[in-house]
């Protein structure tokens, strides 16, 4: 006999809502520029080489104090060393999924299309023009210009070429923007 959730995925039917986001994201992998990728290495062994060993130390000295139970700082130290552990599992697997991308050898891929790390120039329809990068979702920065290829911005500009106009469909309604220029850029 069938479990409850063997029921319930046989019988559901796929629909256009299925295809969110986050599915496509997990079943393309995570797309991010060498500039993220160094950055989650660095931070990686940070974790390990020197926040993770100095809290051990301190642990292990808390410890030595005695009653465990009523010990301040071997419950926060351990509380601390299970944050770490779960962050390094966290960007280890970013990592063991990442498609590592350089914006600039991009460019011999894209021609004149957008494409995953472009630097993008658009211009709404109040004429407002806007500098945009399009970037992994790990690296995303709306104050600098950078939003994610996920977003109803990013997946509007993917492979349209300069002077085309899109239709970008967001929670706040439809916006069209005019891509002015294309360019692939360093983004660090």
């Amino acid at each position: 006999m069938a479990t409850m959730s063997q029921k319930n995925l046989t019988s559901r039917t796929k629909t256009e809502d299925d295809a969110t986001p986050q599915r496509v994201i997990n079943a393309q992998g995570n797309y991010m520029t060498s500039g993220c990728a160094e950055r989650i290495k660095a931070e990686i062994k940070d974790l390990l080489y020197v926040q993770r060993p100095d809290m051990v130390k301190t642990v292990a000295w808390a410890a030595s104090n005695g009653d465990r139970s009523e010990n301040a700082d071997y419950q926060y130290g351990k509380r601390r060393l299970r944050q770490i552990d779960s962050r390094i599992r966290y960007l280890t697997k970013r990592m063991d999924a990442a498609i590592v991308i350089d914006p600039v050898k991009q460019k011999e891929t894209a021609g004149d299309r957008v494409l995953f790390g472009c630097t993008v120039t658009v211009e709404n329809e109040d004429g407002e023009e806007k500098v945009l990068s399009i970037v992994g979702v790990d690296e995303i920065d709306p104050s600098c210009g950078r939003i994610s290829w996920v977003s109803p911005v990013g997946r509007a500009l993917l492979g349209a070429h300069e002077g085309d106009v899109v239709l970008v469909r967001s929670p706040r309604g439809d916006e069209e923007l005019e891509i002015v220029a294309v360019d692939y850029l360093p983004l660090d």
